[in-house]
């Protein structure tokens, strides 16, 4: 085959059809949205995500979603780590069950947990019966005379997860999971054991390995799982809307957009986008700030290495 002769199409056709391709599905839809924004004005934008009812819900959202993250974090890394390390029966079992949030209709997902961790539910009964109690944090503000006059924070203690935030908290969770074993396992999977191996014939203790030699590679596949699972949180709606219900106190800022969509009393079409806009600054910026973190810790490694 001649060296300029190619199977797959060219470099003008491929770039086209993929500049094409975003900009339909990605930069118009984005597009409208602030074109959309723009018609309210600053002032209407300002007063719309200043407004107590919609910082509220972003603010419980931001919450939620990054302890979810966090949770997944924990929890991913152990999951990946044995499905990455060991060898056992139905392995293969529990690997295919990590996937499942990605095939499950997020409302369904929402209807089983609800059912699972109502008050009649096998897990809420269960947890109801032995007295669970767990406080939740919620900014009430500063006091008129000044900052130094009371703490902001006001701690409401909940016994149910159901119809609460910790509920919210578990459908985040749960449909963020499978970003962070599916990010992270494939590292642990290719990471080599010789330098464990070497760091241990040096006396190093486990905790020493894990610390020096295990965590420093898997930290960039850490911040990518624990951005993938917070952009997922922040975006939920499905498996978030029976779990919480309509309650203040458990209201997430897609349930504010469809309120002020559909009830034209409470907001419009426009204010609706302007809290839109306000939810994708607050992803942007969270992702942007993930990705520094995790580019630091990538050039400390090498850094290291190359020492």
């Amino acid at each position: 085959m001649s060296r300029g002769a190619r199977v797959l199409p060219g470099f003008s056709l491929s770039l086209g059809v993929t500049v094409l391709y975003l900009s339909l599905v990605v930069l118009l839809p984005l597009s409208a949205l602030f074109l959309r924004t723009a018609e309210l004005g600053w002032g209407r934008f300002y007063q719309v995500i200043t407004s107590s009812w919609v910082a509220a819900a972003v603010r419980f959202t931001l919450g939620a979603s990054i302890l979810a993250a966090l949770l997944n974090v924990a929890v991913g890394l152990l999951i990946a780590w044995v499905l990455g390390r060991y060898t056992f029966p139905f392995s293969r079992v529990i690997d295919a069950v990590i996937d499942l949030p990605f095939a499950l209709p997020t409302a369904v997902a929402g209807i089983a947990l609800s059912t699972l961790y109502a008050e009649t539910g096998l897990l809420g009964g269960a947890l109801s019966s032995v007295g669970f109690r767990y406080p939740w944090p919620a900014w009430r503000g500063f006091a008129d005379e000044g900052w130094w006059r009371g703490w902001p924070i006001e701690w409401t203690v909940y016994d149910r997860i159901s119809l609460a935030p910790l509920g919210v908290v578990i459908a985040m969770a749960f449909v963020g999971l499978p970003f962070v074993v599916r990010t992270v396992q494939p590292v642990i999977e290719d990471l080599s054991r010789d330098v464990e191996e070497s760091a241990a014939t040096l006396g190093a203790s486990r905790f020493q390995i894990f610390r020096a030699v295990v965590l420093p590679e898997l930290a960039p596949a850490l911040l990518t799982g624990f951005a993938l699972a917070l952009a997922r949180g922040l975006g939920e709606y499905g498996s978030v809307i029976f779990i919480s219900g309509n309650r203040p106190d458990t209201e997430i800022a897609s349930q504010v957009i469809i309120k002020m969509i559909e009830v034209n009393e409470t907001g419009t079409y426009a204010d609706a986008t302007a809290v839109a806009v306000l939810l994708l600054g607050a992803s942007f910026a969270l992702l942007l700030a993930i990705n520094l973190l995790q580019r630091s810790a990538a050039r400390a490694h090498a850094g290291r290495a190359a020492g």
